[in-house]
Formats: C-alpha cells, structure tokens, sequence
C-alpha cells in the first residue's frame, strides 16, 4: 500500500493501493471502483484460461492460446488514412505465429527493445494472409531471467470494462486488494454454516474469483458466494413468513360449521378426499356445476386448513391454465363469508376482474352472496355506490383491480384477500390490500402462469405453496402448429372447416392498429379483412383494451352466446377468458409474443370436450423465436414451458420487473444455480429455528448484510 495517510481499512480510497495511485483511480472510477472493497467485489464476467503452453505447431485457428517463443522479427508500415501496422513473429522452434497490432505504435518500441528475447502471449489464433496463423492485439509480457512465465500463464480473469479502462489497470488493482487487504475481510458465515454446508472461507473465496489456483477452486469459490447471496435472500423470506405467523389472525370456524353429519369429522379439510363431507363441502359441490379434481380438493383441504389456523394464511397457488382455479379460489370465499367475514378478490386488468365479477356471480347469486365490482373506469355513482356496499357489508364478495386499494376504498369485515395472477403486482399492492382488512385478514394468491421452483423460492419463499397439478377429465392436449406466413390460405380454411362443424375461433393479433414502427399485424386490419375478404358469410368480432369496459363486455358475451363465430382479439383474451366451444386459436406474429404469454394465449382454447388446436403464424427472425415457437409444438406443460421461458429470457422477464426487477445478484444465477438455491433455504430455515430474531452476537453481521440489501426493502422490514 502506498501514499501518506491512507486508512488500512477495507475503506480506503483505491488510488491508495500500491500501483493504482490517482490517475488509475480515476479511470477505476468509471466502473464505480472507489474503494478496496469495491474492487474486491468486482469480480470477473468471465475467465481465460492461460495456463497451457501449446507448441506453435499444434495451434489452430479459432483457438484462445497461450504461446510461447523468442521474438524473431518487428515490423511496422503506414496503412490507408496515416494509421500504423505492427507485425512481430514469434518462433518456438516448431513453427512460428504473427501477432499483429493496429495503430499501437508504443508496442513497436516496447517489442524492439526485446526483439531476440522470449516472450509469452495470449489471444485468438485466426488465419492470416497465406494461411498463416496470427493473433490479434494479444496480450503479452517479456519472460524473466528464469526463464519462468510466472503469473502470466494462469487461469485469468476478464473484468466487464468501460470505454478508456484497461484490463490490467483492474487487475493490478485487484492484485494488489488482495495481497494487502483480504485478511481484513469478516465472514458473516459462521463456522457452524461453513461446515454444515462443507463451504470454504470468505477471505479464500476472494482471493480464488481473482486469482483461481484451477476451475475446481474457482467453482468451490463462486459457489460459496453464491450460497451467500441466496441465504441472505431466504433469510429476509423465512423472517418474513415466520413474522406473519407471530401475528394474531382469523381463525376461521371452519370445522364448526353448522350441520355437521352425525359421526363426521369435526375437521372438514381432512374429509377432502369426499369419505364425509361435511356442510361446507356439500354447499361447494352444489355450487360448482362440475365435479372437483383430485388436485383441487386437495388445495382447497391445504387452504382451509390455513384458515383455520390462528396465524394469518400466505399462500400461493400455482396451476396451469384450465386446471381450475376460480373453482378453487371460490370454495375459499365460500368459507370466508359463511364465518361471517367479507372477501375480496383482485386481478390485474379490467376484463379479467370482470370475468371474475361474471364467474362469483353465477356460483354465489343462487347462495344469497352479493358479489360486488370495483374497477377504474367505473362511473362515480357506480364507484360510490360499490364503496357503500363494500364499507356496510352488504358486499360480502368484492372484485376489482387496484381500484380495490385506493385511498378511501374500506371494508365492513375483510378477513380473505385474493389476489390473481400475483406476478403482475407488487409486494406493496398485496400489503395494501391486506392492511384494509379485519386486523390481519388471511391473504392467498394465485397464478396461471407455472413459476420454476427457482423462481417461487426467491421470490414468494414467504409463502406457502400449493400446486393444481391436475387438469379436469375429458380433456384433450391441445394440438399446436406452426406455421409460415405464406401457408395463411391453408390455415384459414381449416378454420372456416371447424366452424362449420359448429365450433368458434380466436385470431391474435400484438397489436390494435397499424404502426409504421413495426411491420406485424393489426387487429382492427385484420378484423376488416377477415370481414370483408376471408370469411364475408361469417359473423366477425373485435376486441382491443382500448375499447369501453361496456364495448369489451358486450363482444365476449356474443361470444359465450355463439352470436360470434369469430373473435379478433389483441391480448387482453390472454387470461380469465373461458368460452368452450372455441376450439382453434390462430396467433398472427406469434414471434412478437413471449413464451409464456404464448403458452396463457393458448389455454383460452382447450376448455371444453372438443379437440382443440392452436396455430402459430410466424416467420422466425432469430434462434431464440425459432426456439419459443419448437417448445410450444413439442409441449403443452406449462412447467416446462416456464422453465425453458426461464432459460431463454432470464428471471427479470419471466416474472416481470415490478416484482422482481430489484432483486439482483452479484454471481447467483436462477437457471442454473437451483440447487444452491435450495440449500440456502434449508440453511436459513435451520438458523432461524436456533436464533428466530438473528440476534445472537454470532449473527449480527448475518443481520447487518440484510440490512445492507435495499432491493428487499419491499420484501421486509427488519427490526
């Protein structure tokens, strides 16, 4: 370490470091390196591994290499605008390689001055002129007196950089971190984690992202720092969860239910599997106009059960598209209100909250239950009156978007919020809804789009997990084709054939009109052509977010009446939309949609006893287009939609950036880091089962790294 008052601690300005000093330090200061902690986290985005020495006979093109061998020759020529081309030929006695440099005219004098000598050197062997091989402004240093090549010939590592830092400017400063500094580092792992978890020491760890020793220390490194970030993620979850369950909640009096058969058991979700069915499962079945799966009873046991705990309910639950889930959401409600309290479901778009107003109406108007809508675009007598409702209690069941956690918006007796397609809100709307409730109300959540266990452990590792794995009987996997632009005509007429047979269909489309932006197809262009030219006979409809919630409602009920033998539609039909007699979706450009919204476009078909189809209408421009549209041919299993969804996009797309977009990680990678995931959480459940509150001395900088974490400010305050 260098300069005159520097501070020896883990603080001290870079610039102090030896052989940084302040004009490095600046350029340092670009990658936001300003301290010695900083550069001790900057780790590299990847590796090169130099540590094998090839004879130059035996390179090939194509290749990243180390060489080795005596400069036989420099040369510099002018080229074309005043620039400067540097030669030099390097021969280790089996062949020989050129390594060339443009307009680096100091590396000519460096390189005459050594000219005879040894050098070692590393880049990308290519073909040169002649078929010789060459290498490209490679990296190189003069061997020593010992012949030796000394750190050069190692596993390297490659920093991200901006315009004007060099590499070896982060490297030496790295270097140079490390050899003064890295003992000063404190593991907030204590010994008892570390061996548990067979994990080597932070000090180690650092050292080895810097300067690997081989790949197996470096994997043994990177790992470790991976079970960190990940634990301190669980940890902040697991408190979480075990916060809620500290608090006094709703216990439901489920099992106490008048009209228990003589002899049944007094706890009802146990009776799930249908031996007794007790008073609330004889109102479910005779308010839903299907027999339940096996899987639904099962997740309505799990809920229940929750509700009747003493401790508030947080649980998610995950079912593919047409496994039932209002189904089971509404046996939910039925208990909530049936003990007395109110309900409220919320769902992020106006025409699926409306589908679910539709949907509760249906199953609870026979039951005396008043459902109760609450959207935006409502008038404000309408908005007025649906308040007094919900506030008086007259609402037992109330359904909305945001507009059901606005400011004024209350409640008579709150005590179950439901919350739809939970990836599309924030944490803070969900405690927003939650807060207006009756003390602390029972909260469940739930998504038609499958989560790869990755995904629901970091982020919903808070809540409990039930999956409908199950979907209903008779129903037929729903047959997917793609196919090009130029085989429309064909595909057409197999549409105008299943319409014929009494069946109706759903065309997509991205976008509403047409843009000069963007070459795809229009839905109000294709709504006139379909019309007008393709099919003149047919009755065509149209459908688009921008139309009037009352426009939206009176398209899909012509729809569900058959009025419509088609429906042109953007994507407000991806979720919620339930009309079984349309059995063949053609998606124009289905290129421009994501995996997974393909997947939630095609789950509108499918639904009932008829064979569906859904065609895919693209020509793919890119690998990972051509790759989306192949998984959807191949599957119609919404995990491992969501899992390859998870590979080609990354996690911060697939959940979308409200929820998850604050969430990062320095190393930690959710597609392929999984395990690692799990061992964190199975580590975190087992400190705070010692230590609930991390308040033990031992702990202390386990808590002081959370605190440190502002991306899960929303998830949790700390204490």
């Amino acid at each position: 370490m260098s300069g005159a008052g520097a501070n020896y601690s883990l603080d001290t300005e870079v610039q102090f470091l030896k052989g940084v000093g302040p004009k490095t330090a600046m350029l340092l200061g670009k990658l936001g390196i300003k301290s010695v902690r900083d550069i001790l986290w900057f780790f590299p985005r990847r590796y090169d591994d130099r540590s094998k020495l090839p004879q130059l006979l035996m390179l090939r093109a194509g290749e990243a290499q180390t060489v080795r061998g005596r400069l036989v020759d420099v040369s510099t020529r002018g080229t074309r605008g005043g620039k400067v081309l540097i030669r030099a030929i390097l021969d280790d006695g089996t062949s020989q390689v050129g390594l060339v440099w443009f307009n680096q005219p100091w590396v000519a004098r460096e390189l005459q001055k050594v000219q005879g000598g040894e050098i070692v050197a590393f880049g990308m062997v290519k073909e040169g002129q002649g078929r010789s091989l060459e290498m490209t402004s490679p990296e190189w240093e003069v061997l020593d007196e010992d012949d030796e090549v000394g750190d050069f010939a190692r596993i390297t590592p490659v920093y991200p950089l901006t315009e004007g830092v060099p590499q070896w400017a982060v490297r030496k400063a790295a270097a140079s971190a490390i050899e003064y500094f890295s003992r000063l580092l404190e593991d907030p792992l204590t010994d008892e984690i570390l061996r548990a978890n067979r994990l080597k020491p932070l000090s180690w760890c650092i050292k080895q992202m810097h300067q690997p020793d081989s790949p197996d220390t470096l994997d043994q490194a990177r790992g470790r720092l991976v079970f960190e970030e990940f634990l301190y993620l669980q940890l902040v979850l697991q408190m979480r969860r075990n916060e809620v369950k500290q608090e006094v909640g709703i216990s439901f009096p489920i099992s106490q239910l008048e009209h228990l058969p003589p002899g049944a058991s007094p706890s009802l979700f146990a009776a799930a599997d249908g031996d007794h069915k007790g008073d609330l499962w004889t109102q479910v079945h005779a308010m839903l106009p299907f027999e339940l799966t096996g899987a639904q009873k099962r997740v309505i046991g799990e809920i229940w059960q929750d509700m009747e705990r003493p401790y508030p309910m947080n649980r998610l639950v995950q079912g593919d598209v047409g496994s039932g889930k209002t189904a089971v959401a509404a046996s939910a409600i039925l208990a909530a209100v049936k003990c007395g309290y109110q309900a409220a479901m919320m769902a992020p778009t106006e025409i699926l909250a409306e589908q679910h107003y539709l949907n509760l109406v249906k199953l609870f108007d026979p039951l005396g239950i008043t459902v109760n809508l609450m959207v935006g675009k409502q008038t404000a007598k309408q908005k007025r009156t649906a308040m007094e409702k919900a506030a008086g209690g007259e609402a037992q069941v109330n359904v909305g978007t945001h507009a059901l956690i606005s400011e004024g918006v209350k409640f008579h007796k709150l005590g179950l919020a439901v919350i739809d397609e939970q990836h599309r809100f924030g944490v803070v709307q969900r405690m927003a809804l939650r807060q207006k409730g009756f003390g602390h109300p029972d909260v469940l959540v739930m998504t038609a789009t499958p989560i790869p266990r990755t995904l629901t452990m970091s982020l919903y590792g808070d809540l409990d997990l039930s999956v409908i794995d199950e979907l209903p009987p008779g129903r037929k996997p729903i047959k997917t084709h793609w196919k090009k632009p130029w085989d429309r005509d064909k595909v057409y007429a197999t549409v105008r054939t299943l319409i014929q047979e009494g069946r109706q269909a759903y065309f997509v489309c991205p976008m509403i009109s047409e843009s000069d932006k963007m070459q795809t197809q229009a839905a109000e262009d294709l709504h006139y052509r379909l019309t007008h030219e393709t099919y003149p006979d047919l009755r065509v409809g149209l459908l688009h977010g921008q139309m009037k919630p009352a426009e939206k409602e009176e398209v899909m009920e012509q729809f569900r009446r058959h009025d419509l033998d088609i429906l042109v539609s953007t994507v407000v039909i991806e979720v919620g939309v339930d009309v079984p007699n349309a059995t063949v979706m053609v998606i124009e450009d289905a290129n421009r949609f994501g995996l997974a919204q393909l997947h939630q476009l095609r789950g509108r078909v499918g639904r009932g006893s008829h064979q569906s189809f859904c065609i895919l209408v693209a020509d793919a421009t890119n690998p990972d287009s051509e790759k989306r549209l192949r998984i959807l041919e191949e599957t119609t299993n919404g995990f491992k939609i969501a899992e390859e969804d998870l590979k080609i996009r990354g996690p911060g797309d697939v959940v979308g950036t409200r929820q998850s977009g604050e969430i990062e990680f320095k190393l930690a990678n959710l597609v392929d880091d999984g395990p690692v995931l799990e061992t964190a959480r199975q580590a975190a459940i087992g400190i705070l089962d010692r230590d609930k509150n991390l308040s033990r001395p031992e702990h202390q900088m386990l808590l002081q790294k959370i605190r440190e974490q502002r991306s899960y400010e929303a998830l949790i305050v700390v204490s």
